[in-house]
């Protein structure tokens, strides 16, 4: 059995500039990846996409402004982080009206 946090992590960032609470946020990138939410009610909730990587979305802290950040994790490459966090904005941008930005570098 593999030893999955002993895994390198790679991970691609997306930026949302709309204010949105972290389970609503998670509720909707599952409804535009039509994936379920896996470990709900977790302290790591997370969306798995068929690709292998995961979807997990991390908020502001206490007292800070939006954005909001959708952390798409893989531990095959960088660049399968990229390609994957490319596949969620797509979907996000054909169902949502949020403003969605990578933070990393195409």
């Amino acid at each position: 059995m593999t030893d999955v946090a002993s895994e390198q992590l790679y991970c691609a960032t997306l930026i949302v500039r709309d204010a949105v609470t972290k389970l609503d946020a998670l509720a909707i990138v599952a409804l535009a990846l039509d994936r379920p939410v896996s470990g709900a009610g977790t302290v790591r909730p997370q969306v798995l996409l068929p690709t292998g990587a995961s979807v997990e979305i991390e908020i502001p802290k206490f007292g800070e402004p939006p954005p909001l950040a959708i952390d798409v994790y893989s531990t095959v490459s960088d660049d399968h982080a990229k390609l994957s966090a490319l596949m969620v904005l797509s979907a996000l941008e054909e169902s949502t009206a949020w403003t969605v930005k990578p933070d990393f570098v195409l």
